[in-house]
């Protein structure tokens, strides 16, 4: 009895983190910046590869805020490149920190740290196969940018509508 609730257990284990796997998911990536602040030019950059050029994609903008940012929004500037390294798209966005009525921070939140997944661009076709590049860079006119923790991006395949 003891051996078949061990097995169990196991089993459980080691399946239990793959039900967790999102089948969307190209890539995700996050970048932790040094003692929370981002400088202007400091701009992460994430390279991931793409294969299957008939899917369409969304491209999301990962960020981690403490709630001593003492703004309601946080303006960034993705640049997605090519593998041949032409400029595919450059878009000024804006996300929304904290809500500008109530100040209170947004997103999913854990004690003075919050976390917010935002669409960037939606509907992306890659034409080629190959490595891509998002770089991101901040625009809130400041050299440096305070209680900024980590940002990064998300890639994730489109889920097509069923037949009907």
């Amino acid at each position: 009895m003891r051996r078949a609730l061990f097995g169990l257990l196991v089993a459980l284990a080691t399946l239990g983190p793959l039900g967790g796997c999102d089948p969307a998911r190209v890539f995700e990536e996050n970048r932790d910046l040094k003692d929370y602040v981002w400088p202007v030019d400091e701009k992460p950059t994430f390279a991931f590869a793409i294969t299957d050029t008939a899917a369409r994609y969304t491209i999301y903008l990962n960020v981690r805020t403490s709630t001593s940012y003492r703004f309601h929004n946080l303006f960034t500037r993705l640049t997605l490149t090519g593998p041949g390294g032409e400029i595919i798209d450059r878009h000024l966005h804006e996300l929304n920190v904290r809500d500008p009525q109530t100040g209170e921070p947004l997103g999913d939140g854990a004690g003075d740290i919050f976390d917010q997944q935002v669409v960037a661009l939606r509907g992306v076709r890659f034409r080629r196969p190959g490595t891509y590049r998002a770089e991101l860079v901040q625009y809130m006119r400041l050299g440096t940018l305070p209680d900024v923790m980590s940002v990064g991006i998300r890639v994730a395949r489109e889920q097509r509508a069923a037949a009907q």
